[in-house]
C-alpha cells in the first residue's frame, strides 16, 4: 500500500499551506519536486545501480546492523532495561537512515521479505521507547539521569533521523506505528525545550529538517515552530553552556545567528543539515532573511570552498572546513555523506531560484562526490573520498562510524526526486536519466518518458506519451554548465536559437500527447584548470567529460604512472568499454609517443590496489 500526499505536498511547497501564508501572496518557492514514487528509472547507467542496491547494498546493512554490529541488540537491551549498549552514542541512527532506504526501495519496488524486516525492526524501535516519549538507547542502557546534559551527545540527531524514517515508511506502506513513536519523541522534547522553557542548540544538525517533515505529514504547526525554534537558539551563547568540555562555536555553526552567517565553517556534513533546515523552514515561514544567508553560503562553498568533485570538507582534523582554497587533494575528507548533503541543500535552492546553477552543483555532486562513496557491486563504501591516493586507500563494508554506509543507503533509491519539477507556468527538466514518469502539472495527468544513454552520450529523447488535455505551459530544460553547444528540437524541428533563462531553455507551446523534444549536447573531453589560489593544483589540470570528473589509475598505467602529463598539444580519445568496470567510457590522453588512460572517478578503486590522482600535472 502507498500513501501518497501529492496535493499536500506541492500546496505546502509552493503556496506554503499554514498561518504563515496570506493567500494572495505569490508562492515563495517556485518549483516543486515530483517525488519519485511518481518516476521509473529505466536508465542503462542508474536501473543497474538500483538494483543491485535493492539486492545488495540494503542487505549489507542489514547484515552489519544485526550480526555485526551491536545496533540492533541496543534497541532490544533497551526495551528489557538491562545489557550493555554497544558502539557510539549516535549508533541508533544508522539504523534509521537504513530504515529510511528500505522504505523508498519498498515505494517504487514492494518486497513482502523486505517489509516484514523493517516491520520487525520498528516492534523493537517501539519496546525501546520509554512512557514518557524518549527514545535512545545510549542514554537508556547507561543511565537515563544523565540525558539531555550534552549538546554534543547527538539524542536530537538521532530523533531526526527516526523521523524521516518514520515520515518515509508512512507514506510507502501506510503503517504508522514508528510515526506514532516519533510523533512521541518529538513531543517529550518539546516539553523541554522551547521559549519559556530550556535552551538547546543540537550539537549535530538533522532534526530541524525531519520536524518539518513531520510537520507536512501530520500537519502540526507546532512542529515547524519547534524546528524554527532551533535554528534561532543558533548564535546566542546557548551551545556553549550544554555540553563537556569546550563547545567551538565555529565546527558546531553557533558562532552567530543563522540569518547573519556569510561563509561555511566547521563540521562539513552539520553545516548541509543546517542549510536544508533553514531551506525547509524559510519555505513555509517566508523568511528571506534566511534566504538570502543561503546565497551568500552558497557562493563561499562553490567559489572558494568545493572541489571539482563537488566533494566538501577539506580537513580530517575538524571533518569539515579550515580556510578558503585549501583543497589538498591526498588528504581531502571529502566525506561521502557531506556530498550527499550537497545533493539535497541545491535541490532545496534551486526550487527557490528556478536557478540551474544549483542543479548543476547537484549533478556533479550525485555522479562523482555521492557515487564514488559506493563500490561497483554495492557492497563496500568509502567515508572519506581523496582526489589521490597512494594506493592505500579502500572502501570497507562497515565503519565503527558508519553513518556513510547507511546515508549512501537511503539516498540511491530517492535520486528520482531530482529529475522533475513542477511550478505554476511550467514542467522543469533537471536531470538528465531514462524513465518513465506520470504526475500532474496544474490538475492535468502528464505521462513523460525520457530516454538517453547518458553520461556516456550527450543525445536525450523526451516524449509525452499521454496527457489528460492539452497542456499549455513550458517545459524548462536544464542545459548543464559543462556544455557549451547543444542542438534542441521539437517534433523533428530544429529551434535555430531558443530562450534560455537562469540555465533553462525555456520551450513555449501547447503540449500534445505524441509531441517528442531531441537534444544533443555536445560532450567533449576537457582539461579543466583549477582557481589558481588552490595552490595544491598549480601547474595541473584535471579531466572532466560531461557531468563525470576523471582520473588516472594505476591499474590501468602500470610502469608509468608517475610520469604521465598533460600539455596544451595532449589529444583525447573518449571510447565506451563494455567490459570494464561494468561499462565505462574511458578517456585516452595522448602526447606525441606517449599516451594515458583515465576513467571515471566514481569508479576508481574497484580493482587491484594501486595509485591514483584526478589532478595531472601539466606541462
Amino acid at each position: 500500500m502507498k500513501i501518497f500526499f501529492a496535493s499536500t505536498f506541492l500546496c505546502a511547497a509552493l503556496f506554503g499551506c499554514g498561518n504563515t501564508e496570506k493567500a494572495n501572496e505569490q508562492p515563495f518557492k517556485m518549483i516543486a519536486p515530483v517525488d519519485f514514487s511518481h518516476v521509473k528509472i529505466t536508465d542503462r547507467f542508474w536501473a543497474p545501480r538500483l538494483q543491485s542496491h535493492a539486492t545488495t547494498t540494503l542487505a549489507v546493512c542489514i547484515d552489519q546492523i544485526e550480526n555485526h554490529t551491536g545496533r540492533i541488540r541496543n534497541f532490544e537491551n533497551a526495551a528489557k532495561g538491562k545489557g550493555e549498549h554497544s558502539g557510539i552514542f549516535f549508533d541508533d541512527s544508522d539504523v534509521y537512515k537504513a530504515l529510511e532506504g528500505i522504505a523508498y526501495t519498498l515505494k517504487n519496488h514492494p518486497d513482502a521479505e523486505l517489509e516484514r524486516k523493517a516491520d520487525e525492526w520498528i516492534d523493537k524501535f517501539a519496546a525501546a521507547q520509554q512512557p514518557d516519549g524518549y527514545i535512545n538507547t545510549f542514554y537508556t542502557l547507561t543511565g537515563l539521569d544523565r540525558r539531555w546534559q550534552n549538546m554534543d551527545k547527538h539524542e536530537m540527531y538521532c530523533a531526526g533521523h527516526m523521523i524521516e524514517a518514520a515520515v518515509a515508511y508512512y507514506q510507502a506502506t501506510g503503517k504508522r506505528k514508528l510515526l506514532d513513536v516519533s510523533i512521541k519523541m518529538a513531543d517529550h522534547m518539546m516539553s523541554l525545550f522551547g521559549p519559556d522553557k530550556r535552551h538547546w542548540v543540537p550539537g549535530h544538525e538533522e532534526i530541524e529538517l525531519a520536524l518539518v517533515k513531520l510537520y507536512d505529514v501530520t500537519g502540526e504547526e507546532k512542529y515547524l515552530d519547534f524546528a524554527n525554534w532551533l535554528l534561532e537558539e543558533r548564535g546566542h551563547g546557548h551551545g556553549s553552556k550544554g555540553g563537556e568540555g569546550s563547545w567551538n562555536l565555529l565546527y558546531y555553526q553557533d558562532d552567530k545567528p543563522v540569518r547573519e552567517m556569510t561563509d561555511i565553517a566547521g563540521h562539513a556534513v552539520r553545516a548541509m543539515y543546517l542549510y536544508c533546515g533553514m531551506a525547509d523552514v524559510a519555505a513555509l515561514r517566508r523568511d528571506t532573511g534566511y534566504v538570502d544567508a543561503m546565497h551568500r553560503l552558497w557562493d563561499d562553498v562553490t567559489l572558494r570552498n568545493m572541489y571539482i568533485t563537488g566533494g566538501i570538507g577539506s580537513s580530517h582534523h575538524n571533518e569539515g572546513f579550515t580556510e578558503d582554497f585549501d583543497l589538498p587533494n591526498y588528504d581531502a575528507y571529502c566525506e561521502t555523506c557531506a556530498s550527499v548533503g550537497m545533493v539535497y541543500w541545491n535541490w532545496r535552492m534551486n526550487q527557490f531560484t528556478g536557478d540551474a546553477k544549483y542543479v548543476d552543483v547537484l549533478e556533479r555532486s550525485m555522479y562523482n562526490g555521492a557515487l564514488a562513496g559506493i563500490s561497483l557491486a554495492g557492497d563496500l563504501f568509502f567515508y572519506v573520498n581523496p582526489l589521490a591516493s597512494k594506493g592505500h586507500h579502500h572502501r570497507k563494508a562497515w565503519y565503527g562510524c558508519a553513518c556513510c554506509p547507511s546515508q549512501i543507503s537511503r539516498f540511491l533509491p530517492s535520486i528520482g526526486n531530482y529529475i522533475y519539477g513542477v511550478s505554476s507556468d511550467a514542467l522543469w527538466v533537471n536531470l538528465y536519466i531514462g524513465n518513465t514518469a506520470e504526475f500532474e502539472v496544474n490538475g492535468k495527468a502528464v505521462k513523460l518518458h525520457q530516454e538517453t544513454n547518458y553520461p556516456w552520450e550527450g543525445a536525450v529523447t523526451l516524449t509525452v506519451e499521454s496527457v489528460a488535455a492539452p497542456l499549455p505551459e513550458a517545459i524548462r530544460l536544464r542545459m548543464p554548465d559543462w556544455c557549451a553547444s547543444y542542438t534542441i528540437a521539437v517534433n523533428g524541428e530544429t529551434l535555430a536559437s531558443p530562450v534560455v533563462e537562469k540555465g533553462y531553455a525555456v520551450l513555449n507551446r501547447t503540449w500534445n500527447a505524441g509531441d517528442r523534444i531531441a537534444i544533443v549536447f555536445d560532450m567533449p573531453v576537457e582539461a579543466v584548470a583549477a582557481d589558481p589560489r588552490v595552490k595544491e593544483n598549480t601547474g595541473k589540470r584535471a579531466i572532466r567529460r560531461g557531468p563525470l570528473v576523471y582520473c588516472a589509475e594505476e591499474a590501468d598505467n602500470r610502469g608509468h604512472f608517475n610520469r604521465i602529463a598533460l600539455s596544451p598539444q595532449t589529444t583525447f580519445q573518449a571510447a565506451f568499454q563494455p567490459a570494464l568496470l561494468n561499462g565505462v567510457t574511458s578517456v585516452t590522453a595522448t602526447d606525441g609517443d606517449r599516451s594515458f588512460t583515465l576513467i571515471p572517478y566514481y569508479a576508481w578503486d574497484n580493482r587491484e590496489a594501486g595509485e591514483m590522482k584526478v589532478w595531472i600535472d601539466y606541462r
